[in-house]
């Protein structure tokens, strides 16, 4: 974080009118994450309850022609990238329609999906006519009894069916994401990285962070990238730093020899934060310029009435330039966030 220099003062009397969407450290946002439901068909231990969950109501989400204006604005203020999250995405109906009017927005350069996959076996076809070219899947390990002991359901052939499918259809950009747990996953850390070297799909390692309903969260819990990459290279050989990454991306990507490519978001022991260029929009309508942020803007009376399109940059570039240095998860300070990962979006 020291370096980090910041260009304004700690309180923030007024965010710039126009230039780069910067925050007072100087980091341009370009991505933005929207999550499109806080509902879900699994119910993985580290971010969702087993049994119940407090959901907002699904008359306070925002409309499809709502997040098409608000991307449409944040496009207009240097937005270039969308990922569209969950809970689960594809529960949302009509999903097709929003991506191809998402698709269609003038300076939007990539539109992106995460999914856990059950649903995606019958949908990835109309997903890619719509105009959705790179997905990343959710998947922690390839045992059944594991699978069903992490997401509290036995979804796993529907998963697997779901990466065949969108293979199929002609996505040629394909991830999948899984969290690793100390205690529980190391044992599906190779076997999940071959599966994917054996379909030319990336994995990437996720390090369990505190954004668990349960909060059973600890720091002894944390599988780190560097135990992983440990693990990777004595079975598969040694791995090296992609050179030509892109630094403000959430993954650190390494490679084998033959050149695939495995990538780890460690966010708890490599924390990224000085080059963190992401927003998050949850499914309320609340701007959040962190994960870990314990504050939200409301947007959503914006997009309700009739506010100019002025007003609500004016509220973008406001909750940009609250955004702090960083997360401080590794401090004795670090105070998780009111929400879990469900109800912020993924």
């Amino acid at each position: 974080m020291s370096q980090l220099v910041q260009l304004a003062p700690a309180v923030f009397p007024q965010a710039p009118v126009s230039g780069p969407l910067a925050d007072t450290f100087g980091r341009v946002h370009s991505d933005l994450r929207i999550s499109l439901t806080d509902r879900c068909n699994i119910r993985c231990f580290y971010c969702m309850p087993e049994q119940g969950g407090a959901f907002a109501p699904i008359s306070s989400l925002l409309s499809f022609e709502k997040i098409v204006r608000f991307v449409r604005t944040a496009a207009g203020v240097g937005v270039r990238k969308i990922r569209l999250t969950g809970g689960e995405p594809l529960l949302r109906p009509r999903l097709p329609e929003l991506i191809a009017s998402l698709s269609k927005i003038q300076g939007i350069d990539d539109l992106a999906l995460t999914t856990n996959g059950v649903l995606l076996g019958e949908m990835a076809g109309a997903l890619y006519d719509a105009g959705l070219r790179r997905l990343n899947i959710h998947l922690d390990t390839l045992d059944r009894e594991r699978f069903r002991q992490i997401t509290r359901r036995d979804e796993l052939d529907h998963v697997l069916a779901g990466i065949e499918a969108a293979q199929r259809a002609g996505f040629g950009s394909i991830k999948l994401n899984a969290v690793a747990v100390k205690g529980l996953t190391e044992p599906d850390i190779v076997p999940l990285v071959r599966f994917g070297r054996e379909r030319n799909i990336e994995v990437r390692l996720i390090e369990f962070m505190p954004l668990d309903a349960q909060q059973i969260w600890s720091l002894d819990r944390v599988l780190t990238a560097d135990e992983m990459i440990e693990m990777l290279s004595r079975e598969f050989g040694p791995l090296a730093p992609v050179p030509d990454a892109d630094p403000r991306a959430p993954a650190t990507e390494y490679q084998f020899e033959n050149g695939d490519r495995v990538g780890f978001i460690a966010s708890v022991s490599r924390p990224f934060c000085m080059n963190c260029n992401r927003l998050r929009l949850t499914a309320d309508g609340k701007l959040r310029y962190c994960l870990f942020a314990r504050e939200e803007t409301d947007v959503k009376h914006l997009l309700d009435g009739p506010e100019s399109e002025s007003e609500l940059e004016a509220e973008i570039r406001w909750t940009v330039w609250q955004k702090w240095v960083g997360h401080d998860i590794n401090r004795a300070s670090f105070v998780a966030p009111a929400r879990p990962m469900y109800s912020i979006g993924g």
